[in-house]
């Protein structure tokens, strides 16, 4: 297995071999201090949480994985492609201090002092770093971000703001809906392959009723090296957010009455 998950106290989350080089973490939706349809790491204020509740989570997941909840920087997630260069100056955005990106779904860094946030609740979280882990970059991948290959678009961007050779990258993808329960229309499909071209047919699987069920995260890796990061490089989470209630919230299970979790990552 290509991760594990680890637990500090009641909080656990997601960690992957090929980025064991630098702090890092996926959360799960366990050992916060949020209630009823939140409980209990819940990290978003939009499905009924409290401010207090929300940034208590925060610490306690930030003191888990070793980094300052001071450092982190959030994302401004619409389902777009846009990815923002940030430092220690962004130090807090979001939490701490008025947010300042009006779309923003992929983060990327090289200052020690700056901790990149996403966001997921069945959409795909996607980590980059470079081997001496010096630059790092996450991104949030929905079905329509895939589509506009947005794993690719981060690679390019550690590539044009680092000098990153993307062959060199370790990646991973974690927790997301799974084939198993992503079943969509033809509206899906059919926007990744007008997109995408027919790299995505195999990840997409036609059923009954004119309905599909697609493989978000099979997808997101095959963008990937697409992108020239090496499949031996890339690491993907197998376990699906919208089948494990006790682990994970999900989008596609619960609409709004729900949590969310965050995956994030800090460079050396």
């Amino acid at each position: 297995m290509s991760y594990t998950i680890k637990s500090v106290g009641q909080v656990q989350y997601v960690d992957f071999d090929s980025l064991s080089h630098v702090r890092h973490g996926f959360s799960l939706r366990t050992g916060g201090v949020s209630q009823d349809h939140c409980e209990s790491l819940n990290f978003t204020l939009n499905t009924g949480d409290t401010e207090e509740n929300v940034k208590k989570n925060y610490e306690i997941f930030a003191e888990a994985l070793g980094v300052e909840s001071s450092s982190l920087c959030l994302s401004k997630q619409i389902h777009e492609t846009v990815i923002e260069r940030v430092d220690s100056s962004l130090a807090g955005n979001g939490l701490y201090t008025p947010q300042v990106f009006v779309s923003c779904d992929g983060l990327v860094t090289n200052d020690p002092h700056v901790s990149l946030v996403t966001f997921y609740a069945d959409c795909c979280p996607i980590m980059v770093a470079t081997p001496d882990g010096k630059a790092v970059g996450a991104a949030h991948g929905g079905w329509r971000g895939t589509a506009g290959r947005i794993a690719g678009l981060l690679v390019n961007k550690m590539e044009t703001e680092f000098g990153c050779n993307p062959k060199d990258l370790k990646a991973s993808v974690g927790p997301c809906i799974g084939k198993c329960c992503f079943e969509t229309h033809c509206d899906v499909p059919d926007s990744m392959r007008e997109q995408l071209g027919d790299m995505v047919d195999k990840f997409v699987e036609p059923i009954e009723n004119g309905k599909f069920m697609v493989d978000l995260a099979g997808i997101n890796r095959a963008i990937l090296i697409e992108a020239g990061v090496k499949p031996e490089n890339i690491s993907v989470c197998d376990e699906c957010t919208c089948c494990n209630p006790d682990k994970f919230y999900s989008h596609r299970r619960n609409g709004l009455r729900r949590g969310s979790m965050v995956a994030v990552i800090t460079p050396k």
